[in-house]
């Protein structure tokens, strides 16, 4: 293991999954389990105590779900720097969309193979969100029904060209593709994904995406 192990946090409900987890996370040298919840209050807590660098969570948990405790966990500014990726037994479900605008990074369905997952948590501590073209953006087309208009007014408070940069992140780019999708240098693209970020208030780019998303920016037909 590491000095800098990426801390994790693990919160489901059931024993065995949890113990599975938490053996295919030990078992990377760059990461260490710092905690299990079996309740979302727990999961709060826990982040609250043991300065989790990510919590892993299952959406579907008894006393708090993993939605409530995906929005305490990112309203609360002592864990600003606490990452969540969520688990969901299907990558169909609706609440899904509701982890993520509450101020999850991203989401996995639990029959992910175990290299990816372990990916996975190192993409989400590092700072970006687990995104991709389909998966991701089919669902949030699907489910997002109800616009929560963002507190700075959105898409509008942006320039044309960070609007375009936007427009590709909501459709799974990253830095390096956006960069070569609009003619510019890696760093250039990042530093405009950063001052979108700032203008709109968003933690990470899954919260771009829904923003674009809500906005009507990005929509089915233009996946």
């Amino acid at each position: 293991m590491t000095a800098t192990a990426i801390r994790v946090l693990l919160a489901d409900d059931q024993t065995l999954v949890r113990a599975a987890f938490a053996m295919l996370v030990e078992s990377a040298r760059d990461m260490e389990v710092v905690g299990q919840a079996a309740t979302g209050r727990e999961a709060v807590a826990l982040a609250r105590t043991t300065r989790a660098d990510l919590v892993l969570m299952d959406i579907r948990m008894p006393d708090l779900d993993g939605i409530e405790a995906t929005r305490l966990i990112a309203a609360d500014e002592d864990l600003a720097g606490v990452r969540i990726l969520v688990l969901t037994t299907y990558d169909t479900d609706e609440n899904v969309v509701d982890a993520l605008r509450a101020g999850a990074s991203g989401f996995l369905v639990k029959d992910t193979r175990p290299a990816e997952l372990l990916d996975a948590i190192r993409t989400v501590a590092a700072g970006e969100a687990l995104l991709s073209p389909g998966p991701t953006s089919r669902l949030i087309a699907r489910f997002l029904r109800t616009p929560v208009a963002p507190a700075t007014g959105g898409p509008a408070c942006l320039s044309e060209r960070e609007r375009g940069v936007l427009a590709l992140v909501a459709r799974g780019l990253n830095n390096t593709e956006v960069a070569e999708a609009l003619g510019l240098s890696p760093l250039t693209a990042k530093t405009h994904v950063s001052r979108i970020m700032g203008k709109l208030g968003a933690r990470d780019r899954a919260q771009l995406v829904i923003v674009a998303y809500e906005s009507g920016m990005v929509t089915p037909g233009r996946l």
